[in-house]
């Protein structure tokens, strides 16, 4: 996945969550962000790899944003590696 598929893909993540009233408070709550925040940040690589790590925490969101965007379920991991900050987790 390039970069820029990547960030894409981490701003329909962003309106998904955005969307859903049970995980856009969490969102808030996690990250600090108010809503001009948002609006302010949207556009930075950092902050679209944030996004993207608070999605994977859930396998469900993770299945229900994909379910609504076509994507695989393997999208939201492959989008957070191609952006600053994104390694692979050695759970070992």
């Amino acid at each position: 996945m390039t970069p820029e598929t990547a960030q894409v893909l981490a701003l329909q993540a962003l309106a998904w969550i955005a969307g859903e009233d049970e995980v856009f408070p969490q969102f808030l709550a996690a990250t600090g962000a108010g809503l001009s925040d948002l609006r302010a940040r949207a556009a930075e690589t950092e902050f679209q790899g944030a996004v993207l790590d608070f999605l994977l925490q859930d396998d469900a969101w993770v299945v229900a944003f994909c379910d609504g965007h076509g994507h695989p379920y393997s999208a939201p991991q492959a989008a957070r590696l191609a952006l600053p900050g994104g390694s692979e987790m050695h759970w070992t």
